[in-house]
């Protein structure tokens, strides 16, 4: 359920910031990035603790600063297995996605977490 959740949050999270930096961040349609969010979900359960393990030294000496690049990482992964149907303008606007989804995924979670 929770995998099924987090790919929602996603593909709403996707449509709303490409509709909010359409010049910088491209989604094709709904079902780009349902396949995206289905894509950044494996991802981040596959590759990303192999990475988060391998940039523990330069993680622990940027106070965790690093993570927003390794995020940004991932959606830039994201696009190169998706295709033309979900791009980024640059790598830094990837990593501005990446925070605003930390964001408001944070918030989400927060409002609907069980006491």
């Amino acid at each position: 359920m929770r995998f099924l959740t987090t790919v929602l949050v996603d593909t709403l999270l996707f449509m709303a910031l490409s509709g909010f930096f359409p010049a910088n961040f491209y989604v094709a349609s709904v079902e780009m990035a349902v396949i995206a969010a289905v894509v950044l979900a494996v991802l981040n359960w596959v590759v990303k603790p192999i990475v988060t393990i391998l940039s523990l030294p330069i993680n622990f000496l940027t106070l965790g600063l690093f993570s927003i690049v390794i995020n940004g990482l991932m959606l830039e992964l994201t696009s190169a297995i998706v295709g033309a149907g979900f791009r980024f303008s640059s790598f830094w606007i990837a990593m501005l996605v990446a925070v605003l989804m930390s964001l408001v995924s944070t918030i989400i979670a927060q409002y609907f977490r069980k006491d």
